[in-house]
């Protein structure tokens, strides 16, 4: 983003408030205005309205009362905007809130509504549970019919119940982790299960949603219509329509789910998912808003006590971008968590692929014939299929990882359940043939640490913490790592034939990502900082320098894995050396000498409480960056005034330097020569 202080607006906004994303007003930053401001960036990314028809803290006549509304929005071409043209109410509470209350409830809704007169929408939502509710006139008198959603701007009320490829939605910044949430917590609290299985059923319907997506040239069939949601005749028809999708999906992916199992939501439960899931198309949202939402939510019910702090996105982005996978290298990750650096690693290659392909044939993306597409997707599901490989010992992890790649680009890879650390020829048979048949090798050649140098790439964050210590010695006994060193001999460091008695398992994966790697092959890994600065493991830095060339240490900030966990960590990137180059070198009893980049990065964007920090000027205002101007626009308030309001539209930088690490480090690779 261009920064350029020509182009960048520094606009004072008080501590603890935040700026309305609608009329640029600084608001107090609560719960309640969270809700209020995804709610307003829904109705301007999602549903198209302009800014000029929505008007906030919109004041109403109520008898005495003077109550004012959360968001209105007036038609489109209304001559003037007045309580009588009003056309949709939104209603934002905070989570505590319950749509029942009495006084802040939908019942207030509905006396909003009720009080203009061209009302015909409203929505009332706190987060995780909404409501909407349409307006209409029976007879004499006017009734309040439920609905999945509110219409987009064109009014198309077909597309709420039934959306079409066409219509489907691209989510934007927290509005499908919102919707994610929404979802989870309904299960949880209407379907009685607890977190973990509300999870899964939920990842059920997203493979449902995912597949039905791809079933390109046949209508969508994962749909609720607002008048089956509220029946039950119609939501045993949405439960029907649902298992025939599902049982697709067992048969695409019956490495993650079983012959038998089936959805075991309430039909009414089920119902309500669905028509909350169906208007946004999970393939075409950006990879890093579902990525977010994806990784939150299985962050939230499948975090293990196995030293498992899953990689915030903004350094996996910087990790992977570092080491640069390209077309034909085999990446893997041996500890996948929820399968974020494979996502990310497998999105940057097929970035790189569309960029080559729109520079053959000199058509953006938009203008590819559906031939190219077709084209093109089968090229990802082939480098998808055959270069990307995850292991994870957690079943969970595993099922989550291979639903994150599939919903990122059509392919859930290789990915296993397995103990990274385990030896070899205790894998089992199942493994090694699979893996086997991926890579093109013989299973029987898979027998010790030193038959594994499958891979190109490794992109990993091991679990680490001395709480979890290994201490097999059949595990320890295949690591340099895990014997005992004593000082002396060359190097200041010399390896004994003992076994230590425990290990932390980060020390221990650093040798076996190593192992994994050919000769040549490019390691991302995340570290805690004791490793580089601890006397006491002089002997690891020391091995390292012998059978790696250290290529890049980056430290990141003490908040970086916060609010969970506030070790400090490094990535370090590392390039296995031949055996040839270390033979040589034992030889020479020397150590060809280099460069290595190093970088601290003191802002990774967010707090130690997890909230996110903007870039602020020298004075400590944030600093607003706008995107699109519009002209004043001219309104009647509800007194009868008019008023004038400027809506440009704006946004804070985040203030997170990993994001510039790799451009800094392309450039350094540059002058060193270094090719990958």
């Amino acid at each position: 983003m261009n920064t350029n202080p020509a182009e960048t607006q520094v606009v004072s906004i008080p501590d603890g408030s935040i700026r309305d994303y609608i009329d640029g007003k600084p608001r107090k930053d609560t719960p309640e205005e969270y809700v209020r401001q995804t709610i307003e960036k829904r109705l301007i990314n999602e549903h198209k309205y302009k800014r000029e028809q929505i008007k906030i803290e919109f004041g109403l006549k109520l008898g005495s009362r003077r109550p004012r509304a959360d968001i209105v929005v007036f038609p489109k071409d209304s001559p003037e905007m007045t309580q009588d043209q009003v056309w949709l109410i939104v209603e934002c509470k905070k989570e505590t809130v319950e749509p029942r209350n009495r006084r802040d409830g939908v019942e207030q809704l509905k006396s909003y509504m009720s009080a203009c007169p061209n009302c015909e929408w409203g929505l009332w939502t706190n987060g995780r549970y909404k409501e909407v509710l349409r307006r209409v006139r029976v007879g004499d008198r006017y009734e309040f019919q439920e609905y999945n959603d509110i219409p987009a701007v064109d009014g198309s009320l077909e597309d709420v119940d039934r959306p079409k490829r066409s219509t489907l939605k691209k989510a934007y910044e927290d509005n499908l982790l919102m919707v994610f949430k929404t979802c989870h917590n309904h299960i949880y609290a209407t379907d009685g299960l607890q977190k973990q299985p509300a999870f899964f059923e939920l990842l059920k319907l997203i493979f449902c949603k995912t597949l039905d997506e791809q079933n390109v040239g046949r209508p969508l069939e994962f749909y609720a219509r607002s008048g089956e949601r509220g029946n039950r005749d119609g939501q045993l028809t949405v439960q029907k329509r649902i298992s025939k999708i599902f049982g697709k999906v067992k048969r695409e992916f019956p490495q993650i789910f079983e012959a038998n199992d089936e959805i075991r939501l309430q039909p009414r439960s089920l119902a309500w998912i669905v028509s909350e899931l169906q208007s946004y198309s999970l393939l075409e949202t950006h990879v890093d808003v579902k990525g977010k939402a994806y990784e939150e939510l299985v962050g939230a019910n499948l975090r293990g006590d196995r030293g498992e702090f899953f990689t915030p996105r903004n350094i996996m982005q910087m990790a992977v971008e570092m080491v640069n996978p390209k077309p034909e290298e085999k990446v893997c990750d041996t500890s996948c968590g929820t399968g974020g650096f494979l996502v990310t690693a497998m999105n940057h290659i097929i970035e790189g692929l569309k960029h080559e392909v729109t520079d053959d044939l000199g058509l953006g993306e938009v203008e590819w014939s559906e031939d190219q597409r077709v084209i093109i997707r089968d090229r990802i599901k082939q480098i998808v299929a055959s270069d990307f490989y995850g292991f994870d010992i957690n079943p969970d992890l595993v099922k989550a990882t291979k639903m994150n790649m599939v919903m990122n680009n059509d392919g859930s890879g290789n990915i296993y359940r397995n103990d990274s650390l385990l030896p070899p020829h205790e894998w089992s048979q199942e493994l090694k043939q699979e893996l086997a048949d991926a890579l093109n090798i013989q299973a029987d050649n898979i027998t010790s640490a030193d038959s594994i140098e499958f891979f190109d790439i490794i992109v990993t964050n091991p679990p680490f913490g001395s709480d979890i210590p290994i201490k097999d010695p059949p595990i320890l006994g295949q690591f340099d790592i895990g014997h005992i060193w004593r000082k002396g001999g060359e190097g200041g460091w010399e390896m004994s034939n003992t076994l230590q008695t425990s290990v932390p398992p980060e020390q221990l994966f650093i040798e076996r990502c190593l192992q994994f790697l050919k000769p040549n092959g490019r390691l991302a890994i995340v570290l805690p900082d004791s490793i580089l600065g601890n006397p006491g493991l002089g002997h690891i830095r020391r091995w390292l320098l012998e059978k790696t060339r250290i290529v890049a240490s980056v430290d990141l900030h003490t908040d970086t894995f916060q609010p969970r966990n506030g070790t400090q960590t490094s990535v370090l990137i590392l390039q296995k050396k031949t055996q040839e180059e270390i033979n040589e070198e034992r030889y020479a009893r020397r150590i060809v000498p280099y460069n290595i980049f190093m970088a601290m990065v003191e802002k990774v964007g967010h707090d130690r409480r997890g909230n996110t920090l903007f870039q602020r000027d020298k004075d400590g205002n944030e600093i607003w960056v706008p995107e699109e101007n519009t002209s004043p626009i001219n309104y009647r308030n509800a007194e009868g005034a008019i008023a004038d309001l400027q809506t440009e539209k704006q946004t804070r930088i985040i203030d997170d330097q990993s994001r510039e690490v790799p451009r800094l480090f392309a450039d350094w690779k540059k002058e060193e020569g270094i090719g990958w």
